[in-house]
């Protein structure tokens, strides 16, 4: 049986490298779209992220995270008294 630990890297690693490649999908159609189109200063677009997604998804990311480890702390710290 895979380690907690190791779980949680695996999960982490496929969720970043899930999130990477969205990102990079993302950049490379926006690259290609302001290639084949004509510049106007009209054509200024949001970022992918804006600030207020990203505060948001950090709290659902925490939230998610102390969800899923809260039993696996409850013990490692009942252990110790």
């Amino acid at each position: 049986m895979i380690s907690i630990l190791a779980q949680e890297r695996l999960l982490g690693a496929a969720m970043g490298s899930a999130l990477v490649g969205f990102i990079v999908f993302e950049q490379r159609k926006r690259i290609y779209q302001s290639i084949s189109q004509p510049h106007t200063q009209s054509q200024l677009k949001e970022p992918i992220f804006g600030k207020q997604f990203r505060s948001q998804f950090a709290v659902l990311w925490n939230k998610s995270v102390d969800e899923t480890f809260r039993p696996v702390v409850t013990s490692l710290s009942s252990r110790r008294q």
